[in-house]
């Protein structure tokens, strides 16, 4: 069976175009071992499930959590649609057995990289979208993201890395983490970025992935460990001297009489 077919028999979807979901499944290395494909890569698709997803989810999270402010609900849309988020869904759906990828592409284990899994669910989502229309696409992402979209989690886990250092420099300095891009090796269609970022004129943090944002964002929670490390040494430091100062001898006290005897 075509990976196609079998994956629109695992959605339990009345799919009108078999084409669309095919193409949704070409990823462009695939495309590049076999130019002569009339159908093309997913890309496109993704791009327009992009913001399907994006609307789906910011409709879910208004209905569901009627106290929470728009920094809440951007935050908690944030962890949904990252990378990571709609990788977790890919995982679910397990997209990956069903993508079309270059042998390189395959070997190099794509079919469970994340940015790869998360772009593949934009561009099903997509499909869904031009064969099913809106409120079918709307309620099948929402079906598959129905337990993120009502867990109640603290803030500060929804925040990505890349916000939190920036409130944390923007608290300690005023200024703005400083992300600069070291290296970018191989083909278009298979990058490599190796990103630092740079925190009150010191580099604490470096990362690498397919993306300038996977990048960016293992750069970020590079440097926040070394915040957090940091913070500790200084308070474990600061705890120690006074200790210290407890620990010596009162100089106020008078002192005895060496020569007394008892």
């Amino acid at each position: 069976m075509h990976p196609a077919d079998a994956l629109i028999e695992r959605l339990g979807l009345p799919v009108r175009d078999r084409d669309l979901f095919e193409q949704a499944l070409i990823h462009s290395s695939w495309l590049h071992e076999h130019p002569d494909s009339v159908l093309g890569h997913n890309e496109r698709l993704e791009f327009l499930g992009d913001a399907v997803v994006s609307l789906a989810v910011s409709e879910a999270l208004y209905r569901r959590h009627p106290a929470d402010d728009e920094g809440v609900l951007s935050a908690r849309r944030a962890s949904i649609v990252s990378t990571p988020g709609l990788a977790r869904l890919a995982v679910r759906l397990e997209l990956g057995q069903f993508l079309l990828l270059g042998e390189g592409e395959s070997q190099r284990g794509g079919r469970v990289r994340p940015s790869l899994l998360a772009s593949a669910f934009e561009a099903l989502v997509g499909a869904i979208y031009l064969d099913l229309g809106w409120e079918a696409s709307r309620d099948w992402i929402q079906e598959q993201a129905g337990e993120e979209l009502s867990a109640d989690i603290a803030l500060s886990t929804l925040k990505s890395p890349k916000s939190r250092l920036q409130e944390h420099t923007q608290r300690t300095t005023g200024d703005r983490p400083l992300y600069r891009l070291v290296d970018a090796v191989g083909p278009d269609h298979e990058k490599h970025f190796l990103i630092e970022v740079e925190v009150d004129g010191r580099v604490l943090g470096t990362g690498e992935g397919s993306s300038r944002r996977i990048a960016e964002t293992q750069a970020a929670a590079v440097a926040l460990e070394a915040i957090r490390r940091e913070r500790a040494a200084a308070k474990a430091a600061r705890q120690a001297s006074e200790a210290g100062r407890d620990d010596a001898p009162d100089e106020s006290a008078p002192a005895g009489d060496p020569d007394s005897r008892s």
